[in-house]
């Protein structure tokens, strides 16, 4: 199933109207509309004033709140553009985690308590390992934007074939699994012959970018692709990289693989250049919000290459129209980032999935968790939008989606 885009572009004429009555993204807990302002829509649309409850947790403050944020935002514009259809009403309740485990189930369980039904998230990697634990003994129907790792969905066989985690078929993946990153990675530098001598620095205590670096280095080897140093940190100590950095020129590496989140890559990027080191930086998807870090220089990220299923600059009128709305919405200056387009997209992929089965929001959540398990791993459903065409998942709840690469060009994200 595609989306309906004519009735998109009507909501997103109309959208002005909708937006002047919409919370504003931020830190607050709780967005969206209230359900009286959800239910007055949609009876003026024509609706039966019955909206499902659409749960989403992720960081809105802390260090990884970039990313939280960008999903908050998203969602809202996502849920805006569905009500002012009519029909399939949804109500919004996003709640802070600030990247931490113990939160995010706290959240979740505020969630619970009032009344979710499908919970879109957790945004980072750890608190969805812990969350999506929860609502699989619960039965709630889980997708999240941005938490990579294999370990959020279960049922994935390590290198000696266990499988540590049985699969939890209630979570579905809008982003590629970090086993998917790292060998894409491995598979388009080579193809670009981008680099001939390979350093890496990764985070060995994070799950996300311990799972990049073993398939990355697995494909490498595959490929031919010489690695030439490897340097770790942990989120112990992810500010001082002088060591890693000194090693990685000494072995005459001229590409610098990073699989790790924005935060330490801009510690990286100051410190190469203050040490005056050249390397050629490739990226997976947590180097997006790199830009928007408070205090950092972007014309040092100037020529990092990553992959990330969006690029805010392309043409088409999807993403067009999204960064438009995106940016009168909460700022001018602000550019949606992947993060951002994952989570529009989980919103519009439950919407087909509750409009392909014709599900009803008086339905239990055991109901409709079961409803849309068959339904997104049906043959006959895909959905397009702005991070991929025709867009499938398989049974282990991963999608299938086709990586694009992006180089910072003049402090912008531009398509390779």
């Amino acid at each position: 199933m595609k989306r309906n885009f004519a009735k998109i572009a009507a909501a997103v004429m109309a959208g002005a109207m909708a937006l002047s009555l919409a919370a504003c993204g931020g830190s607050s807990s709780s967005s969206g509309s209230s359900s009286a302002e959800t239910k007055a829509a949609a009876e003026t649309e024509g609706g039966s004033g019955e909206v499902f409850k659409i749960g989403g947790i992720g960081p809105t403050t802390g260090a990884a709140a970039i990313y939280g944020t960008a999903c908050k935002n998203a969602a809202e514009i996502a849920v805006e553009e569905i009500n002012a259809l009519g029909g399939v009403q949804f109500e919004l309740n996003f709640q802070d985690d600030e990247h931490d485990a113990e939160k995010s189930v706290n959240a979740y369980n505020k969630l619970k308590d009032w009344g979710m039904q499908i919970l879109v998230g957790t945004t980072t990697t750890t608190p969805c390992v812990a969350v999506s634990t929860e609502s699989n003994a619960d039965r709630i129907f889980e997708i999240t934007p941005s938490a990579s790792s294999t370990d959020v969905i279960g049922g994935v066989a390590d290198a000696d074939g266990n499988v540590n985690i049985p699969r939890k078929d209630n979570v579905f993946q809008m982003c590629f699994t970090d086993p998917n990153q790292g060998i894409a990675s491995a598979q388009y530098i080579s193809e670009n012959q981008l680099g001939s001598k390979i350093a890496i620095i990764y985070n060995n205590s994070d799950a996300y970018s311990t799972g990049i670096y073993n398939k990355f280095v697995a494909e490498a080897a595959d490929r031919n692709l010489e690695i030439v140093y490897t340097g770790t940190f942990t989120d112990d100590n992810a500010t001082d990289f002088s060591v890693q950095l000194g090693d990685a020129h000494n072995s005459g590496a001229d590409l610098l693989f990073l699989p790790i989140y924005y935060t330490p890559a801009s510690q990286i990027l100051v410190q190469a250049e203050a040490k005056g080191y050249d390397f050629k930086y490739f990226g997976v998807d947590g180097m997006d919000g790199i830009l928007t870090l408070e205090g950092f220089d972007t014309s040092l990220a100037e020529g990092v290459m990553l992959l990330t299923p969006f690029a805010a600059d392309a043409q088409d009128d999807l993403t067009k129209n999204f960064v438009a709305k995106y940016q009168e919405k909460f700022g001018a200056d602000q550019v949606p980032n992947q993060f951002a387009a994952d989570t529009y997209d989980c919103i519009y992929a439950i919407y087909n999935a509750i409009q392909a089965k014709g599900l009803t929001p008086d339905m239990s959540n055991e109901e409709l968790c079961s409803a849309l398990i068959e339904t997104f791993t049906s043959s006959d459903f895909s959905y397009s939008g702005l991070t991929g065409e025709n867009m499938t998942w398989s049974e282990s709840g991963e999608v299938s989606k086709d990586p694009k690469a992006n180089v910072i060009q003049d402090g912008a994200y531009v398509g390779m």
